[in-house]
């Protein structure tokens, strides 16, 4: 495919912009590593909210989705939504507890919470385990989707495609380790507005187009090719050999989904109790009370504001491209309608806007990366601390610099590991069965004072001796085998920390003081003789359920006014709003803003 003057001039433009934005901030992310991870904990909620949706939205993203919408319509969706219920427990739950931690990276939370040689053993392997060998397979997934979306834009050869993946890749490494986070945080914003406005115009043209001819004309093709399609919840039935289903996935599956994943898998972008990227923009947040804040922007935006346009696409594409339905390749609807429906202009529009999504997440996984890296094994492990203030500041300096190295170092891991992914999907499944279980010890380890160094590091190395037996051994399919794995692990971990010596009580105290989390501390507390705070609980409970019908009656509100069916959508205003002032009223109730913090 061409380009015309017009859509070069629109994507050279913006490369401009990013690079623009990373030296405009270098100076800032220069001064220190916790400018250069944390963006010197100066941002705002709307940006450091804006910034995980942003990395969140990656090339893929808009492929899967539509993938998932050939394959089971609408209600398809509840396959990711159903992880909304962890998202909220992190905004109401953990958010703050995160933000009084004052940590850098999540794994140095582990020496804060625990002691003892397991405590620091435990760091050092996850920040390996995380900051390379996951993020590594994480980069890899992303590089494959653009080269995928570049080979079948423009006609290109796999090698072709990768190579230039390669200099966006490249690109994207030079100006992250300018800028630290905070560059990057900002580059996050206009790049996801650019990419959301890019899927909009897509949506729009599409849908208006002459094959598809408006809203009601796609929905009279969809109840006659594709009954039950645009359905937004799950339609339970059996198939052609009596299995129960439940929107075309099996009972078992919609089970390990909606009521298992979001509390006991460990999955980037959604980690039970926080975590990974989510974490360190919690951490970079401005505020305690910005910090609770742009993580619920977070889940609105994840789940409310980006899914539509990606939607109407992949509904537009049953009608399209019906030689796709049925294959492996349905995600690739929303790459020929790119491909077919977009004039000149637009064309670079849209590029811009998935190598916006790319950028955006590639930038966050290297600066996270790499900061596990430099903090928790380099600074912890290797360097000696400097007794001076001129030392202090010429080691923080050299960590900057060090910083920067490790971003180029981890952008050429992940270039070569992208060589090796062949299946996003299988990607996907290796990283949610390698954290199958681990979830309820992310939780736990905020409210229960029992839970140990030795819990973790049993939660973290039981799915990797369980699933290979219940998948080789035991031949189970995938769903079944990552319930039969949470089971295991869960077990094991409880076995082990019941059986190993708690934690010291004087990092139990420190913690307690410091992050002051509600649960069962009572130990520590009758120990030392320290003041009990009044438990949240009960109220952040029901801004929890609030929240979830909040955001979940917001996601079918704006699809209902997208298929102008009014009556539905006044029902879901009105529930929207009593939602709403339900979950704003707990919430001021409650003492998660400590004044100390904001």
């Amino acid at each position: 495919m061409i380009l015309s003057g017009l859509d070069w001039i629109i994507i050279v433009g913006a490369f401009i912009l990013f690079m623009a934005i990373g030296l405009a901030y270098t100076k800032r992310a220069s001064k220190d590593m916790q400018s250069f991870f944390l963006g010197g904990r100066s941002l705002p909620w709307y940006i450091a909210g804006l910034s995980m949706v942003a990395t969140t939205f990656a090339a893929d993203t808009p492929l899967a989705v539509a993938e998932i919408v050939g394959k089971n319509g609408i209600a398809g969706n509840w396959i990711w939504w159903s992880f909304l219920a962890g998202g909220l427990l992190t905004t109401f739950f953990f958010a703050n507890l995160w933000y009084r931690s004052g940590v850098m990276t999540e794994v140095e939370l582990i020496e804060l919470r625990y002691s003892g040689k397991e405590a620091s053993g435990l760091r050092a392997f996850k920040a390996i385990y995380l900051g390379v060998f996951m993020n590594a397979i994480i980069i890899g997934w992303v590089n494959n989707a653009m080269a995928t979306i570049l080979q079948v834009f423009f006609d290109l050869t796999t090698q072709q495609a990768i190579f230039y993946t390669a200099i966006a890749m490249v690109f994207t490494a030079l100006y992250s380790s300018l800028s630290g986070l905070l560059g990057v945080a900002m580059t996050d914003v206009i790049q996801f507005v650019i990419a959301m406005i890019g899927c909009i115009v897509l949506a729009i043209l599409v849908v208006n187009s002459e094959q598809i001819g408006g809203i009601a004309n796609l929905k009279a093709q969809l109840n006659t090719k594709a009954p039950g399609a645009l359905n937004f919840f799950p339609q339970i039935g059996n198939d052609a050999l009596g299995t129960a289903k439940v929107m075309g996935y099996s009972i078992l599956a919609f089970i390990a989904s909606a009521g298992v994943r979001w509390w006991a898998a460990w999955y980037p972008g959604a980690e039970p109790g926080g975590g990974g990227y989510v974490a360190q923009r919690i951490m970079s947040s401005r505020s305690e009370k910005d910090s609770v804040y742009a993580t619920l922007l977070f889940q609105i935006g994840h789940y409310c504001i980006r899914p539509w346009p990606w939607i109407l696409v992949g509904l537009c594409a049953i009608i399209l491209y019906p030689e796709l339905q049925g294959t492996d390749n349905v995600k690739l609807g929303y790459v020929y309608a790119m491909r077919d429906f977009l004039p000149n202009g637009f064309k670079g529009l849209l590029l811009v806007a998935f190598f916006s999504a790319y950028m955006s997440t590639i930038s966050t996984q290297l600066n996270w990366g790499s900061s596990y890296l430099v903090n928790d094994i380099y600074k912890r492990f290797f360097l000696k601390a400097s007794a001076s203030p001129e030392g202090v500041q010429r080691q923080e300096r050299s960590l900057v610099n060090a910083s920067r190295l490790v971003t180029i170092f981890m952008m050429m891991i992940g270039l070569t590991v992208s060589f090796f992914i062949t299946s996003i999907s299988g990607a996907w499944e290796f990283i949610m069965n390698c954290g199958a279980g681990l979830g309820l010890v992310l939780i736990l380890r905020w409210y229960w004072w029992r839970i140990n160094a030795w819990s973790e590091i049993a939660a973290t190395a039981a799915p990797f001796v369980f699933f290979p037996i219940w998948k080789y051994a035991f031949h189970l399919d995938g769903d079944a085998v990552f319930l039969a794995t949470v089971a295991c692990t869960t077990l094991t971990w409880l076995l082990v920390t019941f059986i190993t010596k708690p934690t010291s009580f004087e990092t139990l105290k420190q913690f307690y003081v410091k992050v002051r989390p509600d649960g069962n501390w009572k130990p520590i507390i009758e120990h030392f003789s320290l003041q009990r705070k009044e438990s949240n609980v009960g109220k952040l409970l029901v801004c929890w359920l609030s929240g979830i019908i909040f955001t979940y009656s917001t996601l079918f509100f704006i699809g209902r006014v997208i298929f102008q069916e009014y009556h539905s959508a006044a029902i879901l205003l009105a529930i929207m709003t009593i939602s709403f002032i339900v979950f704003r009223t707990f919430i001021l109730k409650t003492n998660i803003f400590d004044k100390k913090y904001q």
